[in-house]
């Protein structure tokens, strides 16, 4: 098999099993009934994934390229706190539409968050409140900030999923993303003279963009920790 044949082979198994995920779930993703939907003997597929965790961990990135076109077509506007409202409200519509695609992917630790796509779309988050930060609009640092968006945002998706479709609330999810965002931010108002964290996170912010030349590398790094640790303490 040529390297061309392999990986189009490949593809042909990937989309197969996602084809089985979104109409029966994982439970469905069995090696037989993938190799049989894409015309493939198994040893084929053995060969190309190791084994079925191999396959899962290649759908779930299928799945993470899937979300980050979406992702990449939101753009960006001039203010980023609205830009992090539209990619919440898009990765719950994500979460929703696709599942199964979607426990997979944020339900199995294993599962695509270390492929390309999966790291990528952890990046747009991040690039997003790292732009509330430059803007001088955030409290804490941009990890933190960051980590307090995804880690609510799944909690969020994964409770709704659970959820019998007639009795979901969709209130709970601009409820908890509003309430991420004013803990997180400024909420738009000028910072006081007091308000030493959230100077703190927008200078770290800064200095990441746009390296002081007088600086070391070593120092840079220390001073942006400082600043880190000041904002979110």
């Amino acid at each position: 098999m040529t390297e061309k044949s392999a990986e189009a082979t490949r593809d042909r198994l990937v989309r197969a099993a996602a084809e089985l995920l979104a109409e029966g779930g994982r439970d469905a993703v069995s090696t037989r009934a993938v190799s049989a939907a894409a015309g493939v003997q198994a040893p084929t597929l053995y060969r190309l994934f190791g084994d079925k965790d191999g396959l899962l961990e290649a759908v779930a990135a299928h799945g993470f390229a899937e979300y980050l076109t979406d992702k990449v077509a939101l753009g960006e506007s001039a203010d980023p706190v609205e830009d992090l409202r539209r990619g919440w409200d898009l990765h719950v519509q994500f979460g929703l539409t696709h599942p199964a695609f979607y426990l997979l992917m944020y339900g199995d630790p294993k599962a695509g968050a270390s492929s390309a796509a999966g790291k990528e779309a952890e990046n747009k988050l991040r690039r997003i409140v790292q732009r509330i930060a430059e803007a001088g609009q955030l409290r804490v640092s941009v990890s933190r900030g960051a980590e307090l968006v995804h880690a609510t945002g799944k909690g969020v998706v994964l409770t709704l999923i659970g959820t019998p479709e007639d009795e979901r609330d969709m209130e709970f999810a601009a409820a908890a993303r509003e309430h991420v965002i004013s803990s997180i931010t400024t909420g738009g108002q000028a910072l006081g003279d007091t308000d030493v964290p959230a100077r703190a996170a927008g200078l770290a912010a800064a200095l990441r963009s746009d390296p002081v030349a007088a600086l070391s590398g070593t120092e840079q790094a220390l001073l942006v920790e400082w600043l880190d640790r000041i904002a979110d303490a």
